[in-house]
């Protein structure tokens, strides 16, 4: 893990001042370490039966595609507004520096399909409510976990979805 939090860059003041941004960039760069990192998810989910990771836009597709390969189940992105080309399901949300849109398509996911949702990273957790929130538009999905690379715990995010099980690799 210390591997890991070491290849993370802190950058100031981005995207807007007055933000420490932990940049992943650095981490992802390295095969050995995102191997790990990616690893880290499938010894979590490889013997949960998992149907489909969804992935949130857009460093949440890199480790959510790298998982959904190796447990050999789908990946579902879930996108800003605009970039998927089917009709969707939308919500719009809160994020700690403004509002944003995401969507999914309305064919993602099967009734009773057993998922994990990924991100990079945890903050005041508007996004990951919103994907959770869209994910209500099918039926019966069991969300078997929200996972996180990164947790910002100072920012308390996780009391977005109390519901949820939730695990952070990196706690900041």
């Amino acid at each position: 893990m210390e591997r890991l939090r070491a290849a993370i860059r802190d950058v100031s003041d981005f995207p807007k001042e007055g933000i420490l941004f932990r940049d992943i960039t650095t981490l992802l760069k390295e095969g050995a370490l995102f191997r790990e990192a990616v690893d880290l998810f499938v010894d979590r989910y490889v013997t949960q039966k998992i149907d489909a990771v969804i992935g949130i836009e857009s460093r949440g597709f890199l480790f959510g595609s790298a998982l959904a390969y190796k447990l050999g189940c789908g990946v579902v992105p879930i996108r800003k507004a605009g970039k998927l080309p089917a009709p969707t399901y939308e919500v719009t949300y809160s994020l700690e520096y403004g509002e944003d849109t995401i969507q999914i398509h309305k064919d993602a996911l099967e009734p009773n399909s057993r998922v994990v949702l990924i991100d990079d990273l945890l903050a005041t957790g508007g996004t990951m409510r919103g994907a959770i929130d869209l994910i209500k538009n099918f039926d019966n999905i069991k969300v078997i976990e929200v996972a996180f690379l990164i947790e910002l715990a100072d920012l308390d995010g996780r009391k977005q979805f109390p519901d949820a099980n939730i695990y952070s690799a990196l706690l900041y």
